[in-house]
């Protein structure tokens, strides 16, 4: 099974925990496309973020601006029509972290720099938003353990999940199908894949939303 050509450029979104890496990797190995992923590793602030998130809110937050910015740089400069790029997150959705966690100075410092660098970003051709209720992000990001979010709240989980919700509430710069998680495992399951494949293809309208009952 392949994509529609038109889809050149997709991106999969989420909140931490929904397994929006996990699928990006996953649809790039089925469709033979490159991978462009966060690099949240990189970050040497990010750990000591989710300890004292007032402290390092914002070199974390600058420090994943400038990096993402330079991912979309590069991409900018490749010719979508002859390669399929898959990745892992938006610019646009970065200031969403930055209204979350920046003091009302700091926010307004880097809403300057967004401003500056965010044209520069090539939209997506499809936007995959993967949704998941609060408890059950807690539940898989608790269930695989990384080092670097041991300190994550349930708290932040449950306001950062509002605030995915918002966002993409209003969101219109891309085509957006909204997965529900709850009860569709596209990640683990081949027969959940195959699912969400086959539900790309039929896309049609410029927001549509998948949801596999219990």
């Amino acid at each position: 099974m392949t994509l529609p050509a038109h889809y050149r450029h997709i991106v999969i979104e989420g909140p931490i925990g929904v397994g929006k890496t996990s699928l990006a990797r996953k649809l790039a190995a089925r469709v033979g496309a490159q991978l462009l992923l966060e690099q949240p590793e990189a970050n040497p602030f990010l750990e000591r973020f989710y300890r004292d998130s007032a402290r390092y809110a914002l070199p974390t937050q600058m420090f994943f601006l400038f990096q993402r910015a330079q991912q979309m740089r590069d991409l900018a400069q490749q010719d979508l029509f002859q390669s399929l790029v898959v990745g892992d997150f938006l610019l646009d959705k970065d200031a969403l972290f930055a209204r979350l966690t920046l003091a009302p100075d700091e926010l307004k410092l880097y809403e300057q720099l967004h401003a500056h660098l965010a044209p520069q970003a090539p939209a997506p051709d499809l936007v995959i938003y993967l949704q998941a209720q609060p408890d059950t992000l807690i539940d898989r990001v608790e269930r695989r353990a990384l080092a670097a979010e041991a300190g994550i709240s349930a708290p932040y989980l449950r306001a950062l999940h509002e605030a995915y919700v918002r966002f993409f509430h209003d969101y219109d710069a891309a085509p957006l199908l909204t997965i529900n998680t709850e009860h569709l495992n596209p990640i683990d399951r081949d027969v959940d894949f195959d699912l969400l494949m086959t539900r790309i293809e039929k896309m049609r309208g410029r927001r549509e939303y998948f949801n596999l009952a219990a």
